[in-house]
């Protein structure tokens, strides 16, 4: 599904660029994915060739997500020998690599790798490829991040809206932000950055 009040597509028209987010909010630092892109929802405004997605934990029906696609960037948990809260980068051929090994780069590894194959069997898969992961430090049923996972999640949207600047598809940050629809938890994920974005925003 989309994220409330970001630009939307329809039968129509695919937006070139997709930000999409997986994993399951119920599962403490499996939510990543999701509270990123209601970071991004609530703190920048997108143009037109960009749209924001809550895919969930998504099947097959991830490739309906892809085709038509110029660039799509994951963002997710993954399975890495590095600290929790620790980001991890994947382009292209590398994500291509990391998804054959084991273990999993992420929970969501079959749907994704097959989703890409099957969007490129049909010659509609997209030119660039992304995957924004984070090292979880607990993955255990309850709703909202851990604190290193919370403060990776800000770290994580600066870097999609740096990547997106570089395709020309840049953000604009909001004059005045909300706080990310983030419906499991409310306001506790969002917290610990705001006074450093403010503060951001006073020397602009």
């Amino acid at each position: 599904m989309s994220a409330a009040g970001v630009n939307a597509w329809d039968s129509h028209r695919v937006a070139p660029i997709a930000v999409i987010g997986m994993g399951n909010v119920l599962l403490g630092d499996d939510g990543f994915g999701p509270c990123v892109i209601g970071i991004l929802a609530a703190h920048w405004e997108f143009p037109d060739g960009v749209e924001l997605i809550d895919a969930g934990t998504p099947g097959l029906d991830l490739a309906g997500l892809l085709c038509g696609r110029e660039a799509v960037i994951f963002v997710d948990s993954v399975a890495a020998s590095a600290a929790p809260g620790e980001l991890r980068f994947y382009r292209d051929g590398e994500l291509q690599g990391a998804l054959a090994l084991k273990p999993r780069v992420s929970p969501h590894d079959p749907a994704l790798a097959e989703a890409l194959a099957i969007a490129g069997l049909v010659g509609e898969g997209p030119h660039r490829v992304r995957l924004v992961g984070v090292v979880p430090e607990t993955v255990e049923v309850g709703v909202g991040l851990s604190p290193s996972v919370s403060a990776a999640a800000h770290r994580a949207a600066e870097f999609i809206v740096t990547e997106l600047e570089d395709w020309d598809y840049a953000p604009r940050r909001r004059r005045k932000r909300t706080a990310p629809p983030l419906w499991w938890v409310g306001e506790r994920d969002v917290a610990p950055a705001r006074d450093a974005e403010a503060a951001g925003q006073d020397g602009s």
